[in-house]
């Protein structure tokens, strides 16, 4: 069994994509537009624009985060939620944190801990929360 975290960006899912390959060196494995899906919206409901994302898979690192447009509202919200990543040592960590903390928001500074030589909270610009780790 596996869990895959799967982010609702609300008509931001091509910029966090970027954002995450540049940051994070993110493989898009997977990226399907509304309008290059096979069948059409179910009666009553309205697609988003077709060149939104209908569904994306990325592979950071070990792992597969899925991500879609959703509904376009344009106000994704990711309460409640953290994604951790786990760094091989402190430098790492420290990069990562303050690159996705551009444009975002610091919820713990980095720094040493009881449980770790660098550790730091941070929401980027969209929102996302992530819990940055130094395993070393």
């Amino acid at each position: 069994m596996t869990i895959k975290p799967y982010l609702f960006f609300d008509g931001r899912a091509e910029e966090a994509i970027a954002f995450y390959r540049e940051v994070l060196g993110a493989e898009v494995l997977m990226l399907m537009r509304f309008k290059e899906s096979p069948e059409p919206p179910p009666p009553g409901a309205a697609a988003p624009a077709g060149d939104k994302v209908m569904h994306a898979s990325l592979k950071i690192g070990d792992a597969e985060v899925m991500l879609s447009d959703g509904n376009c509202g344009g106000h994704p919200d990711f309460r409640g939620m953290a994604l951790a990543l786990s760094a091989p040592n402190a430098a790492d960590a420290e990069r990562l944190f303050t690159a996705l903390g551009e444009g975002g928001t610091v919820q713990m500074p980095f720094g040493p801990t009881f449980f770790s030589p660098g550790f730091g909270a941070v929401a980027d610009r969209f929102g996302v929360a992530w819990m940055i780790v130094a395993d070393g």
